[in-house]
């Protein structure tokens, strides 16, 4: 029986090759009656580098920190008013995108960023407005829910307007991880009121964070932080105004200033790295995976507070963990 020695490309398309003579190249022998052999290494590395790496691990960061900020954001506010705390926290964020615009590079902005970015922080700034009027004077277990869930699902459906098409692997990890947004911030109340009310606001809420990431989508790739100062721009201005013709206290009180100052520092990064992942890859991926923020408020929750975490969001976490897992390798 001879022996001739070759090897089998994974992909041809890629490699280009389908038998290679050993004389040439001294890789794995092969028999007639034995399958070709290719190292575990080699599979490991064509599997690792199918991943979507940059986007993914940009978008879980970006997760992570608005997760955080949303827990600092809830300490600062128990002992100062929830007005003054979104004030601040958005203005320490202008800060932080000046600090952070040398290190992403990006040519003077023109007009057409400066309008996008204001447009999206414009349109933030009144999510942000809508979801803590809701908090204040609706249904928590209404208003949180449905405002994430809709901040995640329009950018979906304008990703696929505009020509996203995700593979199918990407999509199950999306019909995965859409449900699992609305089960990690779901609370069960016993309380009863103005459920439509809610919803509406909810709903709202959901428009103005969806605006933010789709305006800021559009945003051209080579304008690097720009965008985040111009949409700061816009925010803290409006969001100032909107407290003083309400009368609201815009003073912070002792012992919320520094959660005040890490919220806002987390929320920008968060930003950051948003911007970072959708521009690595898709909106409607990065959206998503960003969309799992409530994830790290309700572990830390269960850290700080020792609050138990209910079924339907340990159901949550892990339909979170798999969402993202299948999003990652498609």
């Amino acid at each position: 029986m001879n022996e001739e020695f070759f090897i089998i490309s994974l992909m041809e398309s890629d490699i280009g090759i389908t038998k290679t003579n050993v004389a040439e190249l001294h890789l794995i022998s092969y028999t007639e009656n034995k399958c070709s052999l290719i190292s575990s290494g080699a599979i490991a590395k064509k599997f690792i580098s199918g991943l979507n790496y940059p986007g993914m691990i940009f978008a879980a960061i970006s997760a992570l920190s608005y997760g955080i900020a949303d827990f600092s954001g809830g300490l600062a506010s128990r002992k100062s008013p929830v007005s003054a705390v979104a004030a601040w926290s958005q203005a320490v964020g202008i800060l932080i995108a000046l600090i952070a615009v040398p290190f992403i590079s990006g040519p003077s902005p023109s007009l057409q960023t400066w309008l996008w970015g204001a447009a999206a922080g414009l349109s933030g700034a009144a999510g942000l407005s809508f979801l803590y009027q809701g908090l204040a004077e609706g249904r928590a277990v209404i208003v949180s829910p449905t405002a994430a869930l809709t901040g995640a699902a329009l950018p979906v459906l304008f990703g696929v307007l505009t020509g996203e098409r995700p593979d199918p692997i990407t999509w199950s990890g999306v019909a995965i991880a859409l449900p699992a947004i609305l089960l990690l911030s779901f609370e069960r109340s016993d309380k009863r009121g103005a459920v439509i009310k809610s919803l509406r606001t909810g709903l709202i809420a959901g428009v103005g964070f969806s605006g933010f990431f789709i305006l800021l989508s559009r945003t051209g790739e080579q304008s690097g932080l720009w965008p985040l100062v111009a949409a700061r721009s816009a925010s803290v201005p409006a969001l100032l105004l909107a407290t003083i013709i309400r009368r609201k206290p815009l003073i912070l009180n002792k012992g919320s200033r520094r959660a005040t100052l890490f919220a806002g520092t987390l929320d920008m990064l968060a930003n950051i790295f948003y911007l970072l992942a959708f521009r690595s890859g898709m909106l409607i991926t990065a959206v998503v995976v960003t969309a799992m923020y409530p994830a790290p408020t309700v572990i830390l929750q269960r850290i700080v507070f020792k609050e138990k975490l209910s079924s339907l969001r340990i159901a949550g976490l892990l339909l979170a963990l798999t969402g993202i897992a299948l999003i990652g390798l498609g």
